[in-house]
């Protein structure tokens, strides 16, 4: 596949390519003032942690640890607070803690959190009753709201999104740095109504099998093992809206390189994947450890050129490639490309997205992902990778630490009906806390079964 490359690139170089999934503006005065606010404003994440996060991830690719990336399908602003920010962070330490113990090895922390704001949309308007307006694209875009105000793109957002997720990222990192996910204390990572779940029992076993194990090396050593005390916890979101992520795009000249400090570890989507389009233009300048959302549509060409073009030097750690498939095509279309890719000795990181190939609608309507599809389509991606002699490397879910009923199935059967109680999306269905948990520890019983 041709494609003709800038000479030299630049955070802009993108603007001469074809950008999709991009809104339109009325104003743009209005957005030229906004962005030159942005890039006034202080980097959202350091090129120090972006380079750890990059070396950590080639380990991954090693084997040496496992990725469990996780959060909301779409962050909202009206949920910049407190309790749902700690409750994201408690069910990804939880399953962390699930995962650590029972794959015995490290597992890296990364959240879709801090910037998840704008969403691609299949389609560019929605009507309702005979009335047409535009989609609704996230909190950074539009309002969800279904009004013409609610729904014209406006600028201001973009500010907004930034500030929002500088106060997430800032209690996140409050949350980490202040003992929030010291392994001595666990329980403090309990949420009310994990009292009630059927798989209470299973969790607290594994809590005190890990404090039992923590207690039994202190005595040993004679010391606290200070690093239990503290995790690395790392942002990572769609880059989108390619002028947000140009805003926050900074030369750091003691790197003598180019970086997304807006978030660790951005990904381009499935729907902005084209190798000749602006988005994979403006990834390839940037020295983040990048993704790229692989899907059904996409064939052996169209990836090794990817490759070829977001890692030129065919780094580990650089490249991760996350596939969704759906339960009912991952057998028959992720070989080919894991095939193709170690043919032509790419160096890439596979991670496994169970949830967005599997979503459906009910009979009332509702998106939705069935849990025994998700779980199929995750022990799907193992397996095939060992027969392959590939390592997957991490999982991928949109998922909340509240107490939603989005998803049906898990430990507590919930049903399409079930779904009318807690339904709180307004894009894509996360899986709940229970059956986030639950995941994880089926993970850890797949290994077990071996």
């Amino acid at each position: 596949m041709e494609r003709q490359l800038s000479q030299k690139w630049q955070p802009d170089s993108w603007q001469s390519h074809a950008a999709d999934q991009q809104p339109l503006y009325a104003d743009t005065a209005a957005v030229t003032r906004v962005l030159d606010a942005i890039r006034c404003l202080p980097p959202l994440v350091t090129c120090g942690e972006v380079d750890k996060l990059r070396g950590q991830l080639a380990a991954a690719g090693r084997g040496e640890c496992f990725v469990l990336q996780g959060g909301d399908c779409a962050e909202s602003f009206d949920e910049c607070t407190t309790e749902p920010i700690a409750n994201k962070l408690k069910i990804l330490l939880q399953m962390s803690l699930v995962l650590v113990h029972g794959l015995q090895k490290r597992v890296l922390r990364v959240g879709r959190i801090a910037g998840q704001y704008a969403k691609p949309r299949s389609a560019d308007v929605e009507t309702r009753n005979g009335i047409t307006l535009p989609s609704y694209r996230g909190d950074i875009i539009n309002r969800a709201g279904f009004t013409a105000a609610e729904r014209a793109a406006n600028p201001e957002l973009l500010l907004r999104g930034y500030e929002h997720a500088a106060l997430t990222l800032n209690y996140v990192r409050a949350l980490v740095d202040g003992g929030f996910a010291d392994l001595h204390h666990p329980e403090l990572w309990h949420l009310d109504f994990v009292r009630h779940s059927p798989l209470e029992a299973e969790y607290r076993r594994i809590v005190q099998a890990i404090e039992d194990s923590l207690n039994f090396m202190e005595t040993i050593s004679g010391q606290r093992l200070s690093e239990s005390g503290s995790v690395d916890f790392y942002t990572s979101h769609e880059g989108l809206h390619l002028l947000y992520e140009q805003a926050q795009t900074q030369f750091v000249a003691e790197a003598g390189r180019w970086y997304n400090l807006a978030t660790h570890f951005p990904w381009i989507g499935m729907r902005t994947a084209d190798v000749a389009g602006a988005h994979v233009e403006y990834f390839r300048g940037i020295a983040n450890p990048i993704a790229v959302k692989v899907g059904p549509f996409m064939n052996s060409e169209q990836l090794l050129a990817l490759c070829e073009v977001l890692n030129p030097d065919n780094e580990l750690g650089r490249l991760t490639l996350i596939h969704r498939f759906g339960a009912t095509r991952i057998n028959k279309q992720l070989p080919v490309l894991v095939e193709a890719v170690r043919k032509a000795g790419r160096r890439v990181l596979w991670i496994c997205d169970p949830m967005h190939g599997n979503t459906e609608i009910t009979a009332s309507g509702l998106k939705t992902r069935r849990f025994e599809n998700i779980l199929e389509e995750l022990e799907a991606a193992f397996t095939l990778h060992e027969q392959l002699g590939s390592i997957l490397a991490g999982v991928h879910f949109e998922l909340t630490g509240d107490d939603v009923t989005e998803c049906t199935g898990g430990a507590r059967g919930l049903t399409d009906t079930d779904l009318q109680r807690a339904y709180k999306s307004q894009v894509d269905p996360r899986l709940n806390y229970e059956q986030a948990l639950e995941m994880a520890m089926r993970i850890v019983a797949r290994k077990a079964r071996k």
